[in-house]
């Protein structure tokens, strides 16, 4: 399990570089370069604000998460360390190394990793259905988008409706305790269901999908003054399509399960700056490698560094994950 996330680590940042290779080459090296001179760089402190506005308020709905679940012995700053800790990994295919925060919350809090998994799933849900509906948002302006955002929008609710349909749930569990391969872990997954069912219940899934919106607005906002900082004129126009663009992008690279979206996330968000923005390809491009260098690469950098100050606090006595070994 270790090895394989560290071979996906690894796997995550050679896509990386190819996608910001395979970016600069497509908008033309020098004149990305001559674009990133002219861009204003004062605007950072307010561009990694908004960002930073975005995790705070993820992480205090994870810690909200944590208390609904019954894991109260854990304080707001601890929490805040699990949860930004695990955007180390946020690069790994379907941000699937962002769970080694169940092993850091078994560590702080000797929580049942089968009990807190849920709080990260649901996280991801709470932003998927925010994300859809901020982008369902612009794609009542541009129609051509509104059955992609409608089918994931679709698709997430169904799956949360039948959750909540417990009955049909634990019937299923208990057909899967018949199974050879799941009957040992029977009481896990019946633990796994009770905190998902519970952090699905109307009143927690209607509080995080709020702070959902809050919080991307805040990163479109990000992107917002990337284009602003570009040289694009400030309207509110342009705020709200720079916050459905982004939404739209995530959504798409979420959906894809590449690493981070590598790839998927950028082709969108490039695309859509040329279609929608009427922008040239290198300033479409330029505005896509900083946003993504502000949000995505700005996350895994916090990530890291939360790691190496905190690495005894999140690891325990036993050291056993390799990914952030040192020589």
């Amino acid at each position: 399990m270790n090895a394989n996330l560290r071979q996906k680590f690894v796997i995550g940042l050679g896509l990386g570089l190819a996608v910001f290779l395979g970016m600069i080459l497509y908008g033309d090296v020098q004149a990305v370069g001559r674009l990133l001179q002219t861009f204003h760089w004062r605007l950072i402190p307010l561009i990694l604000g908004l960002t930073t506005i975005n995790y705070l308020l993820r992480g205090l709905r994870f810690h909200y998460y944590l208390r609904q679940i019954g894991i109260t012995q854990i304080s707001f700053a601890d929490s805040l360390r699990v949860f930004i800790g695990g955007f180390s990994l946020t690069i790994t295919p379907g941000k699937v190394g962002e769970l080694i925060r169940v092993i850091w919350l078994k560590n702080i809090a000797g929580a049942d990793p089968a009990q807190t998994a849920p709080a990260t799933i649901v996280d991801r849900i709470a932003d998927g259905l925010a994300m859809a509906l901020l982008a369902l948002l612009g794609a009542l302006i541009y129609p051509q988008y509104q059955l992609a955002v409608l089918s994931i929008l679709g698709i997430i609710l169904l799956l949360v409706s039948i959750s909540q349909v417990r009955p049909l749930a634990l019937r299923l569990l208990q057909l899967g305790e018949q199974l050879p391969l799941l009957r040992r872990f029977a009481h896990h997954l019946h633990t796994l269901y009770d905190s998902t069912y519970t952090l699905l219940r109307l009143k927690n899934l209607a509080l995080g999908v709020g702070i959902g919106l809050i919080s991307w607005s805040a990163e479109g906002l990000a992107f917002y003054t990337v284009l602003v900082g570009l040289g694009l004129l400030p309207s509110v126009n342009l705020a709200l399509l720079a916050i459905f663009m982004l939404a739209l992008g995530s959504i798409l690279g979420g959906a894809s399960s590449l690493p981070g979206g590598l790839g998927a996330a950028e082709a969108s968000l490039t695309g859509a700056l040329q279609l929608l923005v009427n922008l040239p390809e290198t300033t479409a491009v330029t505005a896509t490698l900083l946003i993504r260098f502000f949000t995505l690469w700005f996350a895994v950098s916090l990530g890291l560094l939360t790691v190496a100050f905190w690495r005894k606090k999140l690891f325990g006595k036993e050291k056993t994950y390799p990914v952030f070994r040192t020589a």
